[in-house]
């Protein structure tokens, strides 16, 4: 029976294109993922026989395996840099922001870019320093290759040395969770699974940066000042039952999915 699979593990492949028929295999960032993941259930209901593998493990693993071949699509939430461009193309599936995220019960709502600075380099350590309770900060940082640790930090106009960080984790529920499970924690996630997570009772609440809210409306108005792009990554190798399942996510059929996910569809 045809499925998607999201997860962690790596794929069973040699160097090179897989030679599996009818197969798309698609890894990298985690914000993508589920989104993917979810038109490719769809897209196997559509296309009986057609089996697409969805696997996450950040942007940078999006990157090496488009590059090598590994993985049909690479999935990327942000820009290429210009060395990647050299091999691979860029397809915007979508637009999100990063934003801020608390716990439900920690009384502080907003900060500013240089707050954050000031709490990401511990230069103020203390929540009461912005009107929360007297409590030390506990700072959640993304792992290395993560491309909303790019995005965030250079917002802030800080190297990854710069930051003194208490928890180091990788995916985003991993920063909801630690939030989740110590109330003095600070993180930041994509804004989609922020609202997501929001949405269903998790008790985060998505502070406000620079006095913008955290909102699809923001992103897609331009307002929120971290915004990113959400793109599908390939090689000059696409096999043709690839191209098939990128054109389906390039197209305006997977809309209510993209919005499902709380991201900004671009078309």
């Amino acid at each position: 029976m045809a499925r998607a699979v999201l997860g962690l593990g790596l794929l069973a492949t040699a160097c090179g294109k897989r030679d599996v028929g009818d197969t798309v295999t698609a890894t990298g960032s985690s914000t993508i993922a589920p989104v993917v993941a979810d038109a490719a259930k769809r897209y196997e209901k559509l296309h009986p026989g057609v089996r697409i593998e969805v696997q996450t493990g950040g942007s940078s693993r999006g990157i090496g395996d488009a590059t090598t071949g590994v993985a049909d699509l690479g999935l990327v939430s942000r820009v290429l840099k210009d060395e990647e461009k050299d091999n691979l193309t860029a397809h915007l599936l979508a637009a999100d922001g990063v934003c801020v995220v608390l716990h439900k019960n920690n009384p502080v709502n907003q900060l500013d870019k240089q707050q954050l600075i000031d709490i990401y380099t511990k230069k103020v350590t203390n929540w009461k320093e912005f009107g929360g309770d007297d409590a030390t900060i506990v700072v959640a940082n993304k792992a290395e290759g993560r491309s909303t640790l790019e995005i965030f930090l250079h917002f802030l106009g800080l190297d990854n040395a710069d930051v003194q960080a208490d928890v180091v984790v990788g995916e985003n529920l991993h920063v909801i969770n630690s939030v989740v499970s110590n109330p003095n924690t600070i993180g930041y996630v994509s804004i989609g699974t922020a609202s997501a997570e929001e949405k269903t009772g998790t008790p985060i609440k998505l502070v406000t940066t620079e006095g913008v809210v955290p909102t699809l409306e923001s992103v897609r108005d331009g307002s929120f000042p971290i915004t990113r792009p959400l793109n599908i990554v390939t090689d000059a190798k696409t096999s043709p039952v690839a191209q098939a399942f990128l054109d389906y996510l390039m197209s305006t059929e997977i809309n209510d999915i993209v919005e499902k996910h709380f991201f900004v569809p671009v078309r």
